[in-house]
């Protein structure tokens, strides 16, 4: 279980510095925020849009002077709200809240699937800065879809970014989980580390358990409080905000009966993935 400090959890208003297409769908938002400077990769935070919602969004990065960066993908009223506001308009921040990735030595492979990416850019930079040499395999619908490519390919190595697409439209005509198979079958990674939509990381997971590789991921559930007391995303025996969002090989063998086949919805039902 991770733990906050009250002022974390205290909702501090600031203005949008900047906001920025990255995708038809996708905007990034970045604003000044002294909590959340210390935010690692894979952990959230909660931004509350006046009038409307407060809604969790992974920490795509954070900076020691406070510059905070998230992506928005725009699926509902909260977040087609935000894709409309302006630099210069305030919203409110409270976290960073939950755990985060752990960054291990030796050969590490990435995949992120649409948005997933977001944590996992936060990652790689970290990474990057202790000449990690990870794998990256990048999915999503469309090539305009691919989100942070180009950053992507500043911090990889040369030939160690793979490109997926639905459509065929950039790189491999397929799903991101597809040629997983083969690179595991071929290489020894020592760590996966993995975010997306659920069913792609059930797949990764499937894969990761039959290959005997470790894997952390990051998941996402409905969360209105963040500090573990609602029990909106308890997930088995775990609060997702809480004991998550990043989930290791062994929670995740403990949860495999719900993880990438249910959730529960706003109401407490449980529904399909």
């Amino acid at each position: 279980m991770s733990a906050y400090h009250t002022a974390d959890n205290r909702l501090r208003i600031t203005p949008i510095l900047v906001a920025e297409a990255e995708s038809p769908t996708v905007k990034t938002l970045m604003f000044r925020d002294k909590h959340c400077a210390g935010a690692r990769p894979g952990q959230f935070l909660m931004l509350w849009i006046p009038g409307v919602d407060e809604i969790p969004l992974s920490i795509l990065n954070a900076e020691q002077d406070g510059m905070i960066a998230v992506a928005v993908k725009k699926i509902g009223q909260a977040t087609k709200k935000l894709h409309g506001t302006k630099v210069g308009e305030l919203i409110g921040v409270r976290g960073p809240f939950g755990n985060s990735f752990t960054i291990r030595d030796g050969r590490l492979l990435i995949v992120g699937g649409g948005t997933g990416i977001a944590p996992l850019l936060f990652l790689a930079k970290k990474l990057n800065l202790k000449q990690a040499r990870p794998l990256f395999v990048l999915g999503a619908k469309s090539e305009e879809e691919l989100l942070f490519l180009d950053r992507l390919r500043r911090l990889c190595s040369a030939g160690d970014l793979m490109t997926t697409t639905e459509d065929g439209s950039h790189g491999m005509k397929c799903l991101a989980t597809e040629p997983l198979e083969g690179l595991m079958a071929k290489e020894r990674f020592d760590m996966i580390y993995a975010c997306g939509p659920e069913q792609m990381l059930r797949k990764v997971f499937d894969l990761a358990e039959k290959h005997g590789i470790s894997m952390q991921t990051s998941l996402e559930r409905i969360m209105r409080c963040a500090v573990g007391l609602c029990g909106s995303c308890v997930m088995g025996r775990y609060r997702v905000c809480r004991d998550g969002p990043v989930f290791t090989v062994e929670m995740l063998r403990e949860v495999k009966d719900e993880f990438g086949v249910s959730k529960r919805d706003f109401d407490g039902r449980r529904i399909s993935v």
